[in-house]
């Protein structure tokens, strides 16, 4: 037994007495363990001894309290000892003592333990203590006492039981002990322990110990004491009185048994301190250190709070208890003295605010109770979700798991029962509670209140507190140090046993001392009065919401169904608050007459659907008891279908969960079992009717609950016969038994679908999949639904059989009778019969439904709304006839009616259509009172971006339906709930065409390329009679022709598969045809397989300068097709035709601008330097500075090593990598020389001094050439020379500098040297080094590093970082979300669209490609090149390049400019629109990247702020937004230009273009358009000369462009001309008094209407009165454009000789200001704009016009009075003049002034222009003389009207408005030489 050496050893009991075990209580097993819990051990020296209480709990959950006083005595290495033994109702006492090691050679003394242990049930600490002191004192003092007679009389003494008595009692050692036994038993006694506990923790830490234990945590305690630790445990479960705890609770545990930590129950358990380290490893544990004052929880435990407001008012009145000086601490003047209470009071009153919390928390309980049986024992349940919904905390975690938790059932048993004793408790729960909620604001009332409950506990704790005389010996100081006369002898068991033995006879005679209960009816308190409802603020006036549910029931059940109808809407809106719920179920209870009621069709309809309303807001658990009160409803209202056959309502409101969820059956059943078993006792007299709403209160006073008639029965219970008692027994049996069957068949109505095929149940019930799997009835609602899923994903859904409907519903019932029979005592039989009834009530059940359903399915259908048919386009047909569902709002405010306050024209009922081109939804609000509007909402299917299902409500019948919600790109947002017509398989279908329509095998496929094919079916081949073959032959040619010289792995692995555009150039002058020759280059091509060209050949190359590129390089200079020999050496560019197979570069044009001195050869070499080949290209020239524009992919990932990569190369050696990257040197070197400022012979064009590995690697860092600008003189005198009105020019050294302070960092958002301007603007003109470098490469920084500078190079490289594709991507798909998010804001307001806005991150990237184009056209303005060079070069180098070149070419500015550059720079140069857009089933998982629409957002910012700068308007650019994606034309798919040869697309036949033929070009469609009405064009068009613009990019200068936000929800996108003519006008009503004059005011709905459509603005509005005009006068309508040419002509004519009175012209003058972004906007709009003045006028809304309304009629002679006119000093005549510029410059229109002082003929753009433009000074004016008009000149002037002044310089030719004004000037000038 002895571990040997370590001194650990095993206790023994020595001996027990009594010896055997008394009848009622066996002796506890492993005592010894828990008299020493650290384990026996010898000690070195005597230690004083120790005494403590340790808790047993037995099988039967009594505790045995364990009181043990150890001492020490020497250790003997044989030896006996003797133990005494004690007490009245059997306990006994031992004692253990370790046999000793061999000590016998130790050198010093050891000492063991000796324990007496005194076990009892009873708990008197304090005796105990004094008895086993006593049997101690008289060992140690020897005094002359017989040891056993003290303990026999311990054994027999007589204790006290009853409550509040007191009794002596003596030892027989001359001792006395006063025994008191507390009031009343259930109190618990805690003497100061919990005051105590804490003063250890303080309060926060046991709010969460007390929170803790409630909710079933493990608590663990530690301590170096053992007294603390069973104090502290005691003084736990002193807090949670009323509540008893149930699991482990040991409050001292030994050593050995430490691993009872590890058990997954929850406890409360004690350890020493000393074994902290275990309790370490714990991860569930909460652990509080007593000695340090700490508890501490782990991580994965939460511990819930008391809920608000208890946890707050709790925390203070404890502090109020604690410290009662907090209050005063503040005071100037505190009271001299705080009576402060002693420890034990302080106790009771800490326990007091306990009692009161518990009271507050379970105020009301037994209004919850329910009554199932009486006799022959109470059975009672508790209902908690009732309890839970009358205080509103159905979501309060704490509550929710104290309820549920096994202290609480105990609680409900040992409470719930009506006749019992009461105490302090249930006092105060029933009478008190409404004096606590008086005082919570009253510090002072609650502290009264708490001290008067503290006296009552003490009192409890003691009764009689004068007579406390306690007399015991006590050893004396150190006693234990004295050697002891001997050791504790052995005691004559047979002596004790006499004495017992005599005790025993003389009790015999004596009556047994029987506590005397006093039982009485527990009293309930008032009902819990329901808390407000919470969310009273959403709806005010709650009596008038009421009123309307009432009277639409009474329309309702006497017939009136219009008016009924009527209020439905506001009805089912009324129904979203708990009080219309009840009301609703209380009308329609007095409409029940007889338990049924039958009701015609459309009543039956119109219950139904409000019954639907009410249940679809129950949770699970039905807190409120709505589901409650409807049940007994559903099985009364009935229609009848057909002779025999009728349908209940039950049948139609089974789609909610509450059915499926098991504890609302059992709380519904023991609430009807309660009610059935009252009436059972009740007087007939009294009786009421049995199906009055279950759980409704009593109504009359004299109407006794069910509780105070059990409390009856149980009084009378003992006086019955035995008869009578069984009589009751079994009636009350057969009462529960026959609920039981009523029962069963309630739930076979709820739980079996109509039409039991339909296998909807299986899936969206988690309930009956959940019981599937899930026993226990108790099954979280997230388990629910996780099984649920399981449970179906197993069945299947799609083919679920009758049988597993039936198999379910029979489960499900079986498991709920099981539950609630044993539970309320049925006998077996009775259970075995349930269990055979139910599978037959079931198919009984489904037999009737199945009659149900044959004729339900033969009623007439309920009259829909007609479906309107959608206009659709030439061509696009009807895939899928409308499928009934409906729109439900999407989360944009306007459509519900939102903040505009408008109507609700969401949700709609309608249909959806799916065509080939679009999904288009038409219906009808289903609100009545918005009226009879129609309502469209479509995109293209191209657009769908994603498509989900959703199981949403239907807006009328609130039934749970199947949805799906579609999202476009055009932001269009389908939200749909089918109708319940509308059959899963038609859902599927509508899903799997649409997916087909969106995602085409081939492109081939998509709606532009089907379209023409569909009109000519069987069309023969044509016979062409061309010359040369034909472009369709051609094109194949030309593609085999590619794909040879590609070599095979190119046509094998195709990288991407891309998006279709139709481009067709203007067809070439016919004589240029055959002249055109390709430079012949003597070298052997690496190309062609020959060097001449084959007629094939030729007619490519001649449709290759058709394309719009090739126009445009014309039009720029740079470059034409020559023979190689007779090539203009001087023109710095060429055309190469390199590329024309498309074999360099798959994603190239055809032709392409490169320098001239590189041969076409050498180009494949660098190409292989770039991703995708994508090399170096020109694409725009400054015609000013004549720097140009160049465009590249990204370099090769590391240098050398990327050239292996390169698609075409045949795996190059090494010195062919070296000369790859070498000949990239000569190029972008002949790209430098090829600037005119650059060529000079300064030696800096020689390559010698360049490295060939320093290209390859890449590129100069950064780092190695920021320098920064260390002289402000510098800085000032460069900014003297600036050109005024611009920002000043970028500028930077090729040999010692990057950009001013590195421009990458400037794009990233780090400042300059100098402030910046407010609006992003660069600081200062002086802001870079005014050297330069010929050219710079904006690269992306990733790629740039680690490159070395180079002295003598002439370019630079400016590193920036760019977002990728994805980060586009991801941040459109979040702005989508933001601008349409799919369902309503939780906080409605613009807040939560801008915080969204904002996540997006979409402003951000528009502001960084508007930050980098800026800075390229800076750099070109000043004469630098630049080339782009990101990415693979088709994202955002296209951006930045086509924004550089909008900003930097007024060309680009107008309609054929815009469509230029974008052919060109986009469809030519290979953006990848097919594979951004993911047209094709190959692009599906890449998703839609909008890079172009984001190009187009730039545009738009940039037209914003520069509003006369754009021929068209910004309807413009949404057009081409919504068709980009729209795949309706050929121009934007595919991904090059060389795939749409391949396709045939790009080259049509001359002769095939048929005249019916839809249009397949978006350019050909949209110029049609223009030249029927203005919608493109912008009014406010008037540009400057040569005008570089520079917008501001800052975040805050950015709008979100209402393509983003707005729609028309009369017409759907009006982006589709044809469809987009409104619907037809509404009829008017016939008016009573018809001569009543008719208003011609109009609502304009926002998001409904078209604002342009209702009120056009004011040009446009005269331009179709024009045209209304001519054609009443029979005249064939102008077109518009000429009108207004002709208008603005006529308006700059208009110069008034006096110069005085209006500027003379509006559209032609500019704006002094040098940024024309006046706040002057017009309203944007497909018919043109309205003038307005608003300053920022954002709400622009775009559709298109066409009837003429009331318009702004503002003169626009008031748009620029803001400005002032020139000072009029120094102006001798002034007028207007034309001017023809220099050579090839065109006439234009001046301001001229004669100053006669400064003799000189200055000249303005307009009149108010203070900037002078041009002088001529009259001292070098040689003659004024008749001029003859040259070309360009005004039309409509008089030949005479022209005149010439000739200077020493030049010749100015000048023309006037008409003869007399230029005769007049004339003479002026000629009068002013004369006076010189």
């Amino acid at each position: 037994m002895v571990l040997a050496g370590s001194g650990e050893g095993q206790g023994q009991i020595l001996q027990r007495f009594p010896e055997k075990d008394w009848e009622d209580n066996p002796f506890p097993q492993g005592i010894e363990l828990f008299c020493q819990p650290s384990g026996w051990q010898l000690c070195p020296e005597r230690n004083p001894p120790t005494f403590f209480v340790a808790v047993l709990t037995d099988i039967n959950s009594e505790r045995h309290y364990c009181a043990c006083l150890t001492f020490w005595e020497p250790a003997e290495p044989s030896q006996e000892g003797v133990c005494p033994g004690d007490t009245e109702r059997a306990e006994e006492a031992d004692e253990g003592v370790p046999p000793s090691p061999a000590a016998a050679g130790s050198p010093g003394q050891l000492f063991a333990p000796k324990t007496l242990v005194l076990v009892s049930r009873l708990d008197h600490a304090e005796v105990f203590r004094n008895s086993l002191g006593l049997i101690y004192t008289i060992h140690v003092e020897g005094l002359n006492v017989g040891l056993e007679n003290v303990v026999g009389s311990l054994l027999t003494c007589i204790i006290p039981l009853a409550g509040g008595s007191q009794r002596t009692i003596s030892l027989g050692a001359g001792d006395r002990q006063v025994i008191q036994t507390p009031l009343t038993d259930s109190l618990p006694i805690s003497r100061c322990s919990v005051a105590l506990l804490f003063r250890q923790l303080g309060i926060t830490n046991v709010l969460s110990l007390f929170c803790a234990a409630l909710t079933e945590h493990k608590v663990l305690f530690l301590s170096r004491s053992y007294q603390r630790l069973s104090d502290a445990c005691r003084g736990l479960l002193a807090l949670l009185f009323p509540l008893r705890y149930s699991f482990t609770y040991v409050p001292i545990l030994p050593a050995q048994l430490l691993e009872v930590l590890s058990t997954p129950t929850p406890f409360i358990i004690g350890v020493n301190a000393a074994f902290q380290a275990e309790a370490q490893e714990l991860l569930d544990v909460i652990v509080a250190d007593l000695d340090g004052g700490t508890v501490t929880v782990p991580e994965c435990v939460h511990i819930p709070p008391l809920p608000e407001p208890l946890q707050s008012q709790t925390h203070s009145v404890l502090s109020m208890v604690l410290d009662p000086e907090l209050e005063l601490a503040d005071l100037a003047f505190p009271p001299p003295t705080m009576s402060v209470s002693s420890l034990k009071m302080q106790d009771k009153e800490l326990r007091a605010v306990f009692l009161r919390l518990f009271a507050q928390l379970l105020q009301g309980y037994r209004w919850c109770l329910h009554m199932v049986r009486i006799h022959p024992e109470p059975v009672i349940r508790f209902h908690k979700a009732a309890f839970l919904g009358q205080r509103g905390l159905v979501e309060d975690d704490f509550l929710m798991k104290v309820l549920e938790g096994m202290a609480f059932a105990g609680f409900v048993s040992e409470r719930g029962v009506p006749y019992r004793p009461t105490d302090l408790f249930d006092e105060l729960v029933a009478h008190e509670v409404a004096r606590m909620r008086a005082d919570e604001n009253h510090p002072q009332r609650v502290l009264r209140h708490v001290k008067e409950l503290a006296e009552q506990l003490y009192k409890n704790e003691n009764p009689y507190p004068a007579v406390a005389m306690h007399k015991v010996q006590r050893p004396g100081e150190a006693s234990h140090l004295r050697r002891a006369p001997r050791p504790f002898p052995r005691l004559d068991e047979g002596l004790v046993q006499w004495i017992v033995d005599q005790a025993t006879a003389k009790m015999q005679g004596a009556p047994p001392a029987v506590k005397a209960e006093k039982r009485t009816t527990v009293p309930s308190g008032p009902p819990m009065t329901a808390i407000l409802e919470r969310s009273s603020g959403l709806h005010g006036n709650s009596a008038r919401r009421l009123e309307v549910v009432r009277n639409c029931i009474s329309y309702v059940f006497e017939g009136k169904m219009l008016e009924a109808k009527k209020l439905l809407p506001a009805v089912l809106r009324a129904l979203k608050g708990r009080a219309a719920r009840r009301c609703l179920a209380q009308e329609l209870h007095l409409h029940v007459q007889q338990n049924r009621a039958v009701l015609d069709h459309q009543q039956f309809d119109f219950v139904v659907r409000m019954m639907n309303c009410c249940l679809q807001d129950c949770t699970s658990l039905d807190e409120h008891g709505i589901a409650a009160a409807l049940l007994p409803l559903v099985t009364a209202f009935c229609r009848k279908l057909s002779p025999g056959v009728t349908q209940f309502a039950y049948s139609c409101v089974q789609e909610h969960v509450v059915w499926s969820t098991p504890q609302f059956w059992e709380a519904m059943f023991y609430g009807d079992v309660q009610t059935h078993i009252r009436a059972l006792y009740l007087e007939p007299a009294e009786d009421r009717d049995p199906s009055q709403v279950v759980g409704e209160a009593p109504a009359q006073e004299d109407q006794r609950s069910a509780l105070d008639v059990a409390s009856e029965q149980r009084r009378l219970w003992p006086t019955l016969s035995r008869e009578k008692q069984q009589e009751l027994v079994q009636k009350e049996e057969s009462t529960v038994f026959s609920q039981a069957i009523h029962y069963a068949n309630r739930m076979s109505y709820l739980l079996l679908p109509l039409d039991s095929s339909k296998s909807r149940l299986l899936r969206e019930r988690a309930g009956l999949g959940d019981l599937e799997s899930a026993s226990n009835s108790l099954v979280t609602n997230s388990m629910a639904g996780s099984v649920a899923e399981s449970y179906d994903t197993e069945s299947g859904f799609e083919d679920a059989e009758t049988c597993d409907v039936a198999g379910a519903v029979v489960r499900f019932i079986n498991r709920f009778v099981d539950k609630v029979c044993t539970e309320s005592g049925v006998t077996s039989d009775h259970l075995k019969g349930l269990h055979v009834m139910v599978p037959d009530i079931v198919q009984m059940h489904i037999e009737t439904l199945e009659a149900v359903h044959r004729e339900s399915k033969r009623l007439p259908p309920i009259q829909k709304p007609k479906l309107l048919r959608p206009r659709l386009l030439p061509g696009e047909e009807c895939v899928l006839d409308g499928l009934r569902v409906y729109l439900l709002p999407d989360g944009r405010e306007e459509g519900a009616g939102g903040s505009g306050g408008g109507p609700a024209l969401l949700p709609a009922e309608g249909a959806v259509f799916l065509t080939t081109y679009r999904v288009i939804f038409t219906g009808m609000p289903t609100d009545p009172l918005v009226g009879e509007q129609v309502v469209v909402r479509s995109f293209p299917v191209a657009a769908l971006t994603k498509e989900k299902r959703i199981s949403v409500q239907t807006p009328v019948d609130q039934l749970l339906q199947d949805g799906l919600q579609l999202r476009s790109c055009t932001f269009q947002l389908l939200k749909m709930a089918f109708d319940e017509e509308v059959g899963s398989d038609s859902v599927e279908l509508f899903r799997k065409q649409l997916h087909k329509l969106r995602y085409p095998p081939d492109i081939r496929g998509t709606f532009a390329l089907t379209l023409g094919s569909a009109h000519t079916p069987g069309r023969p081949p044509r016979a062409t009679k061309d010359k040369g073959p034909s472009f369709r032959t051609l094109s194949r040619n030309l593609v085999k022709n590619a794909k040879k010289t590609i070599g095979r792995q190119h046509v094998t692995r195709k990288k991407y598969n891309p998006p279709s555009w139709e481009h067709r150039g203007q067809p070439a002058p016919e004589d240029q045809e055959d002249e055109i020759s390709v430079s012949e280059e003597l070298e052997p091509s690496t190309l062609t397989p020959s060097s001449a060209l084959k007629p094939s050949d030729r007619m490519t190359m001649s449709s290759l300068v058709e394309r719009a590129c090739c126009r445009d390089y014309q039009r720029l200079g740079l470059g034409t097709l020559s023979s190689s020999l007779s090539r203009a050496k001087s023109e710095p560019f060429r055309i190469s035709p390199v590329n024309r197979m498309y074999a360099i570069c798959r994603s190239y044009p055809g032709l392409l601008i490169v320098p001239q001195s590189v041969q076409d050869n050498a180009l494949q070499r660098v190409s292989r330097c770039y991703r995708q080949n994508r090399f170096p290209v020109v694409c725009w020239r400054s015609g000013r500075s004549k720097a140009v524009l160049l465009r590249s992919g990204g370099l090769h990932g590391k240098g050398v090593v990327g050239l292996f990569k390169a698609q075409n190369a045949p795996s190059p050696g090494q010195s062919q990598a070296d000369s790859s990257s070498l000949e990239q040197e000569k190029y972008l070197q002949a790209v430098v020389s090829s600037m005119p400022r650059y060529a000079d012979a300064s030696g800096r064009n020689t390559l010698s001094g360049f490295s060939s590995a320093h290209l390859g690697s890449h590129v100069p860092s950064p780092r190695a050439r920021v320098t920064t600008l260390s002289n402000p003189m510098a800085a000032s005198a460069s900014r003297r020379t600036a050109p005024r009105g611009k920002w000043g020019s970028v500028r930077a050294s090729g040999r010692s500098a990057g950009l001013g302070t590195d421009v990458g960092s400037r794009l990233a958002g780090r400042d300059m040297l100098g402030p910046p301007q407010a609006n992003g603007a660069p600081p200062d003109p002086g802001f870079l080094r005014p050297q330069r470098a010929a050219l710079y490469i904006i690269g992306d920084k990733a790629q740039l590093k680690g490159v070395r500078p180079d002295p003598l190079q002439q370019w630079e490289l400016v590193p920036i970082e760019v977002f990728e594709a994805r980060q586009v991507k991801a941040s459109f798909k979040k702005l989508l979300k933001a601008c349409v998010p799919g369902c309503p804001a939780t906080e409605p307001g613009p807040a939560s669209f801008l915080r969204s806005l904002e996540d997006s991150e979409w402003l951000i990237q528009i502001h960084r490609l508007l930050q980098v184009s800026v800075l390229v056209v800076e750099l070109l303005d000043s004469g630098s090149s630049v080339l782009v060079s990101l990415e693979d070069g088709w994202d955002i180098t296209t951006q930045v390049v086509s924004l550089v070149q909008l900003l930097s070419d007024p060309f680009y500015r107008t309609l054929e400019g815009f469509r230029l550059l974008v052919e060109k720079e986009w469809l030519s140069f290979g953006h990848r629109f097919s594979h951004r857009g993911a047209h094709t089933l190959a692009g599906q998982s890449s998703g839609f990247t909008p890079v172009f629409l984001q190009f187009l957002d730039c545009v738009y910012q940039i037209h914003l702020q520069f509003p006369m700068e754009f021929e068209f308007s910004p309807f413009y650019l949404k057009f081409l937004g919504y068709h980009h994606a729209s795949r309706r034309f050929r121009t934007f798919l595919l991904d090059s230009d060389y795939e749409r040869i391949e396709l045939g697309l790009l080259y049509e036949e001359k002769g095939e273009r048929r005249a019916p033929q839809a249009c397949r070009s978006v350019w050909e469609y949209a110029e049609r358009l223009s030249k029927r009405a203005p919608i493109f064009y912008n009014y406010m068009y008037a540009p400057e000369d040569a005008e570089v613009l520079r917008p501001y990019s800052n975040v805050s200068n950015l709008k979100v462009w209402d393509f983003y936000t707005e729609e028309t929800l009369a017409e759907g996108p009006p982006y589709d001309w044809e469809l987009a003519q409104g619907p037809p006008e509404p009829p008017e009503e016939e008016r009573p008094d018809a001569g009543a004059p008719q208003s011609r005011r109009r609502v304009v709905w926002p998001c409904y209407d078209s604002r342009p459509r209702a009120q056009p603005d004011a040009i446009s509005r005269l331009l179709e009165e024009l045209q209304r005009l001519e054609t009443e006068l029979g005249r064939p309508p102008e077109r518009w454009k000429d009108a207004w040419d002709r208008v603005k002509a006529a308006q700059r004519l208009e110069g008034r000789p006096d110069g005085r009175g209006t500027p003379s012209s509006l559209l032609a003058s500019s704006v002094p200001h040098h940024r024309r972004s006046l706040g002057v906007y017009l309203q944007e709009g497909p018919v043109g704009s309205t003038l307005s003045l608003s300053l920022d006028s954002d709400q622009s809304s775009g559709s298109t016009a066409s009837g003429s309304r009331q318009a702004a009629r503002r003169s626009t002679s008031t748009l620029y009075s803001q400005f002032q006119t020139a000072e009029s000093e120094n102006r001798s005549y002034e007028g207007t003049l034309y001017k023809k510029g220099a050579f090839m410059k065109p006439w234009k229109a001046r301001w001229f002034v004669l100053d006669k002082t400064k003799h000189q003929l200055r000249y303005y753009d307009h009149r108010v222009d203070t900037e002078c433009k041009g002088v001529i000074d009259l001292a070098e004016v040689e003659a004024v003389a008749p001029g003859t008009p040259t070309m360009g000149a005004p039309k409509t002037v008089d030949e005479k009207a022209f005149f010439d002044v000739k200077t020493t310089r030049r010749v100015y030719n000048f023309c006037a408005q008409d003869v007399p004004s230029a005769q007049q000037w004339v003479d002026q000038i000629q009068s002013c030489l004369s006076d010189a």
